[in-house]
């Protein structure tokens, strides 16, 4: 994301989730910071809602069991 969205989007920032007790961190295509957040499940049925795939088309298969148990536990609550 650039620095001009960024600012548009505030809360889009990935530093702002280095702390998310919901967020599972890996290294994207680039090397980069990226995050799976748990917490919006909407997020993980995106074929139901008619969303296009991301373009690095999946995240790395243990980032996503990662997400899946952490998906879970917040169910359980």
């Amino acid at each position: 994301m650039g620095h001009l969205e960024r600012r548009r989007r505030p809360a889009a920032g990935p530093e702002l989730n280095e702390d998310n007790p919901f967020a599972v961190k890996f290294l994207g295509p680039r090397n980069e910071a990226c995050y799976v957040l748990c917490h919006q499940p909407k997020s993980f049925d995106w074929r139901a809602r008619g969303a296009r795939a991301h373009p690095w088309k999946q995240a790395p298969p243990a980032v996503f069991r990662s997400a899946c148990e952490e998906l879970a536990s917040i169910l359980e609550i």
